[in-house]
């Protein structure tokens, strides 16, 4: 009941920020997508999550969740150090490299082998970065791979 609950406000802090967020429009603007394109996929994103958790049927439970022992919480703060490493090197490497590296110790953490975890790190690098820079024109910083630029 208390998953219901939480998706039901959450779900309607979605549409009430989705309203807002319709609405604007920045005095500049340096993509052709627009500012408000953004918040408007991730408030959908959410909204379709609360959406799952809400037509759920009432027997369907996960599983209980995990205790808040030194295991969770090294992994806790093994990916908030994968942020902030993430945040630091964006744009001095570039954005393909700081998310694959990112990408990698993400999977790791969920306990993915080498090879998987450098294989999806790579295609979701790479399909992100053609997703952003060629199709919704949002330019991205190459970084180290900037000769690559044609």
């Amino acid at each position: 009941m208390h998953d219901r609950i939480f998706a039901g406000v959450t779900l309607l802090l979605c549409c009430i920020l989705g309203f807002f967020a319709w609405s604007y429009s920045a005095p500049f603007s340096y993509e052709p997508v627009g500012p408000k394109a953004f918040p408007l996929l991730l408030l959908l994103l959410i909204a379709f999550g609360c959406l799952q958790l809400l037509l759920q049927p009432a027997g369907d439970v996960q599983g209980e969740e995990p205790p808040l022992n030194r295991e969770v919480m090294v992994k806790a703060l093994v990916f908030l150090g994968l942020m902030i490493g993430y945040a630091v090197l964006f744009e001095s490497i570039g954005f393909i490299p700081a998310s694959v590296l990112f990408g990698i110790g993400m999977a790791r953490l969920y306990g993915g082998s080498w090879l998987h975890s450098l294989i999806s790190g790579v295609v979701l690098a790479i399909g992100l970065y053609l997703l952003f820079d060629k199709a919704l024109a949002v330019p991205l910083p190459l970084g180290i791979l900037l000769s690559l630029e044609s």
